[in-house]
C-alpha cells in the first residue's frame, strides 16, 4: 500500500404534533412574561465572529439559541443521568434520531447505527459524523458506513447533533445532518484535575461487563494545556457468548503562542474486539431470544491518528484556522456462510488525510454586517478492501480477491452571514470535485469516476425576542458513489452522485426555566443508488421523501417554589418516510419508525438525585415491501414498537472530596423487544433485557 505522506502544515399524528407544538407556544409565552424583566441579550446584539472549526467545536454551544436549524446538544451532565451504556442509548433520547441494530454488529459498541429522519440507520451512512471536527469514518468519501466507529461513551464531554443547516461546510455525506461528538476539554484551572470511575453493567440475561475511565490534565504557567484520555471496557453482552473488549486513549494538547493565537491538536488511539452472535429464526427466538447460534463470527479493529490545528484572532473582525489530520485504520470481519461450513473474512485497510484551512472576515457597512468565510477541505483516501474463506474443519484459508481504492477530494466553500438588526440571513454554497478509482490487483480493469457538484444552500433566522428564534433554511446534500460501487460503473451505467435538497421551518425558545422547539422538515432524495437484482448491480434508481416533525421542551421548576429541584422534559417526532420509485412506491422506508418520544424528570435533593423516564418507538418493517406476514428465517416482517423504562439515583459521598456513586436500573420492566438485520446473519435481533448497573466515580 503507497502511503499517504503527512501535510508540511500540520392525521392522528397531525393532531398530536399540532397539540405539542400549541403547547410548546403556550408554555413559551408564560416563560417570555416570567423572564421579561431579567436582563438578556438583545436581537440586535452581534455574536462574535467564528470559524468554521469554532462552529462545530469549543464555541458551538454558544450560538445554539440563535442557530438556523434543527439542533440539539447533549452534555455530559445530561449523559451521565441517563444511564446510557453505548453512545446508541444516548442517541435515542434525541429528536429525529433513531437508532437501529439492524447490522452484523448489533448489540455491540463497535459500530454506529444512527438513522435521521427516516434516513437509513445501518452503520450511518446518511449523516457526516465527526469526532472533535474530524471525519470518523475511515474513509468519508470512499466508505461513509460507520461499520468501525473509535469512540467511546465515557470520553465524551458533549454531542452535537445538526440535523439541518450545515451543509455548505460540512460533507460530503450530510442529508441526514452533522453529528460531532466532542471530547473531554483540557483543564484550565491551576494544578491536576482529573476524575477516574469503574461502572459494573449486569444484563438479566446473558452476562456483564464492566467499563473503566480514567481522565487527567492541566494547564501549565507557560500555556501548555494537556490532557490524558482513556475508556476501557471488559466483557459480555447479553446474548450468549457476546464478549467484547474495548481501549480508547487520547492526549489532547493545547499552546497558547500569544493572547490572540493557539496550536492544538489529538494524538489517539483505538482498538476493538467484538463477537456478534447474530439473528435468529423465529423459533429459535422464541425457544431463546439470548442464544448465539454463531458462536465463531466477530468483528475487531485499531486506529491510530493525529489531527492538529493552528488559530489565530487576528483581529476583532478577522479569523483564520487551519486543520489537518492523518489516520490508519484497520478493521476485520469473520461471519460465517450460508453452509455453516466457512467463515467469510473481509478485512480492509484505510489510511485517510485531511487539511481544511479556512477564514472569517467581518463587514460593516452601515447598520449592515457580513461574516464572510472561505474556506477549502482536501481528503485523500487509500486503502484495500480483502475477502477470503476459511474452511472451519480444517483451518485453511482460500484465495483472497483485493480491491485497491484511490480518492482525492477537493471541497471549497464559502457562506456570508448577514447581519441586519434581528435578522439572521447566511446563503452559501460548496463545490466538489472528487476523483475515484477501484481496481482489483488480479485484474488490468479499472473502474474510475470523476464528480463534479455545486451545493448551494441558505439559512435564514430572525432573533424575535431574546429568548425566541424562528428560522428556515433550504440545503443541498449529496454522497458520492462510494468504492464497492464503483465495479458497477460503465459507459453505459454511469453512476452520479446521489442528490438531496432538505427545508427546515421552526422555532426556538431558551429563556431561564424554559427551552422549547418545533421543527418541521421535508426532504427529498433522488438519485439514490440501488443495488437491484436483474442486472445484479447498482443503478441510480432509488427517491424516497422525508417529512415530519420534531418536538422538544425542558423545563426546570424554580429553585424558591414548591418543586424546588425538580425538572421535567419531553420529545417527540413524527416522521413519513416513504418510497418514491419501484414497485414499493408509497410504502415505508425499511427500518424506521414513524413516531417516537422520550419522557422523563429528575430530582434533586441535596446530595441525592433520581432520575426516571422512559422511550418509546413504534413499529417498523424490514423491507421495502413491508411485508407483514413474518418469513421462517425472520429477515423480513413487522418490527413491533415498544416502550422501556429507566431509573436512577445518585449520591454524592458527604465529608468527601469529589466522590459518588450512581446506581440504576435500565428497561425497568425487562420489556421483551427486538429488531431484524438483513446481514448475512439474518433474523431477529434481541434489545437489551432488564439491566442494572453501579458505578463509582473520584474526581481530584
Amino acid at each position: 500500500m503507497t502511503l499517504l505522506p503527512l501535510p508540511r502544515a500540520i392525521a392522528a399524528q397531525t393532531r398530536c404534533a399540532a397539540a405539542i407544538a400549541a403547547a410548546l407556544m403556550t408554555l413559551s409565552g408564560a416563560a417570555y412574561a416570567q423572564q421579561a424583566a431579567t436582563p438578556a441579550e438583545t436581537p440586535n446584539t452581534l455574536e462574535t465572529i467564528q470559524v468554521s472549526g469554532d462552529w462545530l467545536g469549543t464555541g458551538l454551544q454558544n450560538s445554539v439559541k440563535t442557530y438556523p436549524g434543527a439542533r440539539t446538544v447533549v452534555k455530559k451532565e445530561e449523559i451521565q443521568s441517563t444511564g446510557a451504556v453505548t453512545i446508541g442509548d444516548v442517541m435515542r433520547r434525541i429528536p429525529g434520531v433513531q437508532v437501529t441494530d439492524n447490522s452484523g454488529t448489533a448489540g455491540g459498541a463497535m459500530s454506529l447505527n444512527i438513522g435521521v429522519r427516516g434516513l437509513t440507520g445501518r452503520y450511518s451512512p446518511r449523516s457526516t459524523i465527526l469526532l472533535d471536527g474530524v471525519p470518523m469514518a475511515s474513509a468519508p468519501y470512499g466508505q461513509p458506513q460507520i461499520s468501525f466507529a473509535p469512540v467511546s461513551l465515557n470520553n465524551i464531554e458533549a454531542i452535537d447533533v445538526v440535523r439541518g443547516g450545515g451543509a455548505v461546510r460540512y460533507g460530503p455525506q450530510n442529508v441526514g445532518g452533522i453529528i460531532n461528538f466532542r471530547t473531554r476539554a483540557i483543564p484550565t484551572t491551576p494544578g491536576v484535575s482529573g476524575d477516574a470511575s469503574v461502572r459494573y453493567n449486569s444484563y438479566g440475561e446473558g452476562g456483564s461487563s464492566t467499563q473503566y475511565t480514567a481522565f487527567a490534565g492541566s494547564t501549565l504557567d507557560n500555556g501548555l494545556g494537556l490532557a490524558m484520555l482513556y475508556s476501557g471496557t471488559d466483557g459480555s453482552g447479553w446474548r450468549a457468548n457476546s464478549n467484547e473488549r474495548i481501549n480508547d486513549f487520547a492526549l489532547k494538547f493545547r499552546y497558547e503562542i500569544s493572547s490572540s493565537s493557539e496550536i492544538y491538536g489529538k494524538i489517539s488511539y483505538y482498538d476493538v474486539m467484538s463477537h456478534t452472535p447474530g439473528g435468529l429464526t423465529p423459533a429459535q427466538y422464541n425457544a431463546d431470544p439470548f442464544q448465539n447460534t454463531r458462536t465463531r463470527d466477530y468483528w475487531k479493529g485499531n486506529r491510530r491518528g493525529i489531527d492538529l490545528g493552528y488559530l489565530n484572532t487576528i483581529s476583532d473582525t478577522q479569523e483564520f484556522e487551519i486543520r489537518t489530520y492523518y489516520n490508519e485504520s484497520y478493521r476485520e470481519s469473520a461471519l460465517i456462510g450460508a453452509s455453516t461450513t466457512q467463515l467469510t473474512h473481509q478485512p480492509r485497510f484505510y489510511e485517510t488525510i485531511g487539511i481544511e484551512p479556512r477564514f472569517t472576515q467581518r463587514l460593516t457597512s452601515g447598520s449592515v454586517t457580513n461574516d464572510i468565510t472561505v474556506g477549502y477541505r482536501y481528503i485523500g483516501e487509500r486503502g484495500h478492501d480483502d475477502n477470503f474463506a476459511e474452511t472451519i474443519a480444517t483451518g485453511a484459508y482460500g484465495a483472497a480477491t483485493k480491491n485497491k481504492n484511490r480518492t482525492d477530494a477537493h471541497a471549497g466553500y464559502i457562506d456570508d452571514k448577514i447581519s441586519v438588526g434581528a435578522w439572521r440571513i447566511t446563503p452559501g454554497v460548496r463545490f466538489e470535485h472528487i476523483q475515484t478509482t477501484r481496481q482489483n490487483v488480479a485484474s488490468t480493469t479499472k473502474f474510475e469516476v470523476t464528480n463534479n457538484k455545486p451545493l448551494p444552500s441558505l439559512n435564514i433566522a430572525y432573533l424575535l425576542t431574546p429568548e425566541l428564534t424562528l428560522f428556515t433554511n433550504y440545503n443541498t446534500s449529496f454522497g458520492v458513489v462510494q468504492n464497492t460501487q464503483l465495479s458497477a460503473a460503465s459507459a453505459p451505467n454511469n453512476l452520479q452522485p446521489e442528490l438531496a435538497k432538505t427545508a427546515e421551518l421552526g422555532a426556538r425558545w431558551k429563556g431561564g426555566n424554559l427551552s422549547a422547539e418545533a421543527t418541521y422538515f421535508n426532504i427529498r432524495f433522488d438519485n439514490q443508488i440501488t443495488l437491484i437484482a436483474s442486472p445484479d448491480t447498482y443503478q441510480n434508481l432509488g427517491k424516497t421523501q422525508h417529512d415530519g416533525l420534531e418536538t422538544a421542551i425542558d423545563y426546570a421548576f424554580d429553585k424558591d417554589g414548591l418543586f424546588r429541584g425538580l425538572s421535567v422534559y419531553a420529545n417527540y417526532t413524527y416522521t413519513r418516510a416513504v418510497l418514491k420509485s419501484g414497485l414499493n412506491s408509497g410504502k415505508d422506508v425499511p427500518f424506521y419508525s414513524r413516531t417516537t418520544d422520550t419522557i422523563g424528570g429528575r430530582y434533586q435533593a441535596g446530595p441525592w438525585g433520581f432520575n426516571l423516564s422512559t422511550t418509546h418507538q413504534s413499529r417498523q418493517f424490514s423491507d421495502e415491501s413491508n411485508s407483514q406476514i413474518e418469513t421462517t428465517d425472520g429477515k423480513n416482517g413487522p418490527i413491533p414498537g415498544y416502550r422501556v423504562w429507566n431509573a436512577q439515583v445518585d449520591w454524592k459521598v458527604p465529608n468527601t472530596r469529589g466522590f459518588d456513586v450512581v446506581a440504576g436500573v435500565n428497561n425497568l420492566t425487562d420489556r421483551r423487544y427486538y429488531s431484524r438485520t438483513t446481514d448475512g446473519n439474518q433474523g431477529r435481533i434481541v434489545g437489551a433485557p432488564r439491566t442494572i448497573y453501579v458505578q463509582g466515580r473520584y474526581a481530584f
